[in-house]
């Protein structure tokens, strides 16, 4: 070896530069992800709600009546989709009327409550609270 030559490698002044790089944007993009994440699991939740109004409302065609549970709604007992069921308890409530009426709730439960994310209703008639979350 050449007493000119250099080795060649990171010093450590130029791999803590780097390592503070890195930090700086995990510490930018981080928040944005799990914002992100939370919106895809409200969303879920939104898109569920609505398939069950719709379904309230064909089965109430066909029995004069509102299904009472989600189990009765979708026809089996793991109705709530796996995308669902770890961030939103869904409930329904319905009312013999006259006239007949049925509310079905989305409350968050686990990182969605963390998260002060908000319940969410829909009804017989297709309002939607909070007007905000959907």
């Amino acid at each position: 070896m050449t007493p000119n030559r250099r080795n060649r490698g990171f010093t450590l002044i130029e791999l803590m530069v780097a390592v503070v790089i890195v930090g700086i944007l995990a510490a930018i993009a981080y928040p944005s992800y799990k914002t992100y994440v939370l919106k895809g699991h409200r969303s879920s939740a939104q898109a569920f709600l609505m398939d069950a109004a719709q379904r309230q409302q064909q089965y109430f065609l066909d029995n004069r009546t509102y299904a009472p549970d989600v189990a009765t709604l979708f026809g089996t007992a793991t109705a709530i989709p796996s995308e669902v069921s770890p961030y939103y308890q869904i409930t329904v409530a319905t009312t013999a009327g006259p006239p007949p009426t049925f509310l079905i709730t989305a409350t968050p439960q686990g990182t969605q409550v963390a998260s002060s994310e908000p319940t969410m209703t829909i009804d017989q008639a297709g309002t939607k609270t909070p007007s905000t979350a959907w």
